[in-house]
């Protein structure tokens, strides 16, 4: 189950990595208890009874054989059936790479109706009067191809341009044809080889303090299972995202039963705003790291790929049947130095051309507690370090508690480990959280978190600041037709008073609270439905809260061969700041997360049809109306009038 839902993860990413956990479905002969407790669908309890009885009767003949196991029930078998399976043993390296489970070609377009202000002659200008026009066509449209089998090779090719970029074969640019395409070559299992990759990839090792694959899912409704990261090692690399990835070769060797070593090099192009100085003398520095991936217009272009990024790592670890230990070590250089905007909040930020990173990680299983950790230094002589431990206390209970801390001047550009920010800087906290199973039926959750931030932050002129958030959760099942679900999530920071609530400058606490209550009917095989209401309050100290709501009613139809979804959605709200958040179905591959916030309307309907085994088609339209706006958005996006409309096709053919 997806988090509750917030700006500050990366969604498109995570979708990816739960779809490639889904289209790699696990060897239940080989797997290990990390890449088992990625599913975050088993307890430690369950965990526990499913490798005492793999090393009690050695190899699974049948994923049925999972009813044998203690402690699993069929709820929790059905959820894990999609994501393993029994695998042929061990390959040569030079075995041939045929019989693929995969073997696709996708291709998606999609159009925003409405007209940008980019797309037309009435462009905005940048501060030298260059017209910031779109270079290429409006229409969006991604492509992507993929040759693989489970746990032994895959091969796969993914283009996308963007809406309003160009579609232009420019090798002296470092463009080929879309602005954005991905390669890779994998191949898995092979003698001694555990893994050898060419192309884009990332790595998920330790708790995600130096190599972390983004596959993360914070905190949210399940408050137990996600804040520990399991070390997966190398992965392709497959989404759109633009930044946050290696390019180049990685391997893992096997080289005893419980010794491995990782070794990666990478060399890719990133792009930066430069930051020029008035004196001719002086060599300009990149001031920021562009991550959006957009290069539609000449402000965005100028910056594209001006950055070489070479990286060098490597991972030794030793793995037992009670856990694991490891070292980790990765060696960053830019061709260009990068230096943030003159700012006190920037003091401590990262500078220069080089970053060295050097790391510890182990987990320790004992009866039903899992030990985990992971600390790490950078360069700067900044120390991250994160300690925690799940427990399974009965086939009741289940709890953990999490510390993290990450000094102000801590430097880790590709970590992801658990936290309130979005970066692992500046910031120390305690995370508690537990599920309790009433019955069968009814399950309860909550966590509290409480962090601390020793420097100032963006927006937060202060330091130290503090905060805590907390979510109560209760999940009701009362009939396989039926299920429900509340949450309730309460948020407190401090940060800077917004100009148009006071003249006089200064840093208050702020309190933002969430109630989400949802309802889903099955009435049969063909027909569901979904109802949600959910609101909220923003409001700083001592100031009257802005208030926001959300009411959608989903209805959906599965004929088989052909299904449809539809969405009929209204909110309100005082202030963006009051927004609220809801998940929507899209095409395979693809997430819809809009922020509704003002007053309006927002439908869609999915429609998707097989007509026969190798082919699937989607149609997708969906529109926002918000009647008290006479634009909406701003810039090169702004578009005339109250109103946006998408649609989207995909059609997907299985060779």
């Amino acid at each position: 189950m997806l988090p509750i839902q917030t700006e500050d993860l990366n969604y498109n990413e995570l979708y990816e990595n739960l779809i490639q956990l889904y289209a790699t479905p696990l060897d239940l002969n080989t797997c290990t208890r990390d890449e088992l407790s990625a599913t975050y669908l088993l307890t430690e309890l369950q965990l526990n009874s499913f490798f005492e009885y793999r090393s009690q009767f050695d190899k699974f003949l049948s994923i049925y054989e999972l009813q044998a196991i203690p402690d699993f029930d069929l709820a929790t078998i059905y959820k894990m059936l999609p994501f393993v399976a029994v695998i042929p043993t061990n390959r040569k390296l030079w075995n041939g790479l045929n019989n693929p489970t995969d073997n696709y070609l996708l291709i998606r377009t999609e159009q925003l109706m409405e007209e940008k202000r980019g797309a037309t002659g009435n462009a905005p200008k940048s501060r030298d009067g260059t017209l910031q026009r779109f270079e290429g066509s409006p229409v969006q449209w991604y492509a992507r191809y993929r040759y693989s089998r489970s746990r032994d090779f895959s091969f796969g090719l993914t283009m996308e341009k963007d809406e309003g970029e160009a579609f232009r074969w420019q090798p002296s640019k470092y463009k080929y044809g879309a602005d954005y395409v991905s390669f890779h070559a994998q191949v898995q299992n092979r003698g001694r080889f555990k893994n050898i990759l060419i192309g884009d990839y990332q790595l998920q090792i330790g708790q995600g303090l130096i190599y972390s694959s983004g596959f993360s899912l914070g905190k949210g409704m399940e408050t137990v299972y996600t804040v520990r990261r399991p070390s997966t090692g190398i992965r392709p690399y497959t989404s759109v995202t633009e930044s946050g990835f290696f390019r180049g070769i990685a391997a893992t060797y096997t080289i005893t039963k419980k010794l491995e070593i990782t070794t990666l090099y990478s060399r890719a192009r990133r792009s930066g705003s430069v930051s020029t100085d008035s004196d001719p003398t002086t060599e300009d520095v990149i001031s920021s790291l562009q991550t959006d991936g957009l290069n539609r217009i000449p402000n965005e272009l100028q910056y594209r790929a001006n950055i070489v990024e070479q990286n060098i790592g490597g991972h030794l670890q030793y793995h037992s049947s009670r856990g694991q230990f490891g070292a980790t070590l990765l060696y960053t250089h830019f061709d260009q130095p990068l230096q943030k905007t003159e700012a006190l909040r920037n003091n401590y930020e990262f500078s220069g051309r080089k970053n060295l990173l050097a790391g510890l990680h182990g987990s320790y299983l004992w009866r039903n507690l899992n030990l985990f950790g992971e600390t790490a230094r950078s360069q700067s002589g900044g120390v991250g370090a994160i300690a925690g431990v799940l427990a399974s206390l009965n086939k009741r209970w289940d709890a953990t508690v999490l510390f993290r801390h990450y000094d102000k001047n801590f430097h880790s550009l590709y970590a992801n480990a658990f936290g309130e920010s979005s970066r692992n800087i500046n910031e120390t906290g305690l995370y508690t959280g537990a599920k309790y199973t009433i019955h069968k039926k009814m399950k309860f959750a909550a966590y509290v978190d409480v962090y601390r931030f020793s420097w100032y932050r963006y927006l937060v002129d202060k330091k130290p600041t503090s905060g805590f958030d907390f979510l109560v959760q209760d999940t009701w099942t009362p009939s396989k037709k039926w299920a429900f679900y509340a949450v309730y999530r309460q948020e407190r920071k401090e940060h800077n008073i917004p100009s148009d609530l006071s003249k006089q400058k200064f840093v208050t606490h702020y309190t933002r609270r969430n109630l989400i209550l949802n309802a889903e009917y099955t009435l049969s095989k063909i027909w569901s439905f979904r109802t949600r209401i959910q609101g909220g309050t923003f409001g700083y100290e001592n100031f009257k809260a802005d208030k926001g709501w959300l009411l959608f009613q989903e209805i959906t139809a599965d004929w088989g061969k052909f299904s449809a979804t539809t969405r009929i959605s209204a909110y309100n709200s005082d202030s963006y700041d009051a927004r609220q958040y809801a998940i929507e179905r899209d095409v395979l591959y693809a997430i819809s997360m809009p922020a509704y916030y003002e007053r309006g309307f927002r439908n869609f309907v999915l429609f998707r049809y097989t007509p026969h085994r190798s082919t699937d088609i989607w149609l997708r339209f969906s529109r926002t109306d918000m009647p008290d706006r006479e634009k909406l958005s701003s810039y090169v996006d702004e578009i005339k009038g109250s109103h946006r409309t998408e649609i989207k096709i995909q059609i997907r053919y299985s060779f």
